[in-house]
């Protein structure tokens, strides 16, 4: 598919984004067809060129993280610098920025600037507190929203400390709530009247919002959630359980009917009949009963054996994947969600495919993460920069 024929296409997205919740957002939107303008210091651009592993001096990561962007060398410090920005924003439809708020407000770069030279510009701001409040000038990664959200506490075992997921959760979390309300606010300026928004995401709240009951729960109940393994809690059977070879195997069978298969798939009739355990109400009263009897069954048979019983009878469950899984499985080969792509020095390798699937305007990958400043250039001359005013701007150390 071309990229004109893409949902975004015809959208022009400004990236001030480094890490993760930023350029996380950008790249859903580049990938779905806008063109994304990644703005980066001149020197060492996005430090996520050098995150995690590196092949021959890059972060495999960056190849994904920044796929089918434009990068622009722009020194934000030097006036010249900010000219380009303004020329950028005049034309620009939506601005992606995970700076500490009040970074780009000394700069001359805040909202009440920007949107004076584009009123219809949507800003997407995206901080550890939000724009507001007592802490919004405290730095906060991730992982502190991960905790002050509330996720953390009510992660892992209840005789240990909590832990966290092994990616950061939290920054995606806030990038795909940051890209839900762009785009809200683009068809708000699309149908009421033109003018632009600033769309704040907090990394603390995108992950609060995802914490299910525990507010209602806590104030009618007084009820604090607190970890409880692998167990969906209040919801049973939903669990994690271990196979006679030592695998590790998710039975998902909390709605009434999978559970009634799943006893009988165990030879456990006393309990798929069993008029207390009829509804999730009477599972959850007696869990530890119902846990150990499908741990008993799981730890007399090897993975295969589990998964192809549980399959047969229609009853959800998985290995517990790893990467390596992943690669070898038919489910993500049939639905293409291991693309091939080809690295600076010609080396095959995978990436991730596109997330969602859309059936007649789907998103694709058009090119790898780009070199620091690859398109500076060209992004000069489309604004009127002649060869000799880009030269000059470099020589300056603006570009």
């Amino acid at each position: 598919m071309s990229k004109s024929s893409k949902p975004l296409s015809g959208l022009t997205v400004i990236e001030f984004g480094s890490l993760i919740a930023g350029p996380f957002a950008a790249r859903i939107l580049a990938e779905f067809g806008a063109e994304v303008i990644k703005i980066e210091s001149p020197d060492g651009g996005d430090p996520l060129r050098k995150w995690r592993k590196v092949y021959e001096g890059t972060s495999l990561w960056w190849y994904v993280q920044s796929r089918n962007k434009k990068s622009v060398t722009v020194n934000l410090k030097h006036p010249a610098g900010r000219e380009i920005v303004h020329k950028l924003v005049a034309e620009a439809d939506i601005l992606v920025e995970n700076f500490r708020p009040g970074v780009l407000e000394k700069l001359g770069l805040g909202w009440e600037a920007l949107s004076a030279i584009n009123p219809g510009l949507v800003m997407l701001r995206l901080s550890g507190f939000g724009q507001s409040g007592p802490m919004a000038q405290q730095p906060g990664f991730g992982a502190i929203g991960e905790s002050m959200g509330g996720l953390r506490y009510v992660t892992g075992f209840p005789d240990r400390p909590p832990v966290k997921t092994g990616i950061s959760i939290g920054d995606s979390i806030a990038a795909l709530w940051g890209v839900i309300g762009a785009l809200m606010a683009l068809r708000h300026r699309e149908r009421n009247g033109g003018t632009g928004q600033v769309v704040d995401v907090a990394l603390y709240e995108a992950v609060f919002a995802m914490m299910e009951s525990l507010v209602p729960e806590f104030d009618v109940f007084g009820f604090v959630r607190e970890r409880t393994g692998n167990i969906m809690p209040g919801i049973t059977p939903s669990n994690t359980h271990t196979t006679r070879d030592g695998k590790h195997v998710a039975i998902g069978a909390n709605g009434d009917a999978i559970f009634r298969r799943l006893m009988l798939a165990l030879g456990r009739e006393d309990l798929a009949d069993d008029p207390q355990l009829a509804d999730n109400a009477g599972r959850d009263a007696r869990r530890s009963e119902l846990y150990a009897a499908i741990e008993a069954w799981t730890r007399v048979h090897d993975e295969a054996e589990v998964l192809a019983v549980l399959t047969a009878a229609e009853v959800p469950a998985s290995r517990i994947y790893s990467v390596a899984d992943m690669f070898a499985d038919p489910q993500y080969l049939a639905r293409q969600m291991l693309e091939s792509a080809t690295l600076p020095d010609g080396r095959q390798f995978r990436i991730p495919g596109i997330v969602p699937k859309l059936s007649e305007t789907p998103g694709s990958t058009e090119w790898l993460g780009p070199k620091l400043g690859e398109h500076t250039d060209e992004t000069l001359q489309r604004l009127g920069y002649s060869a000799a005013e880009i030269s000059a701007l470099r020589d300056a150390g603006s570009v």
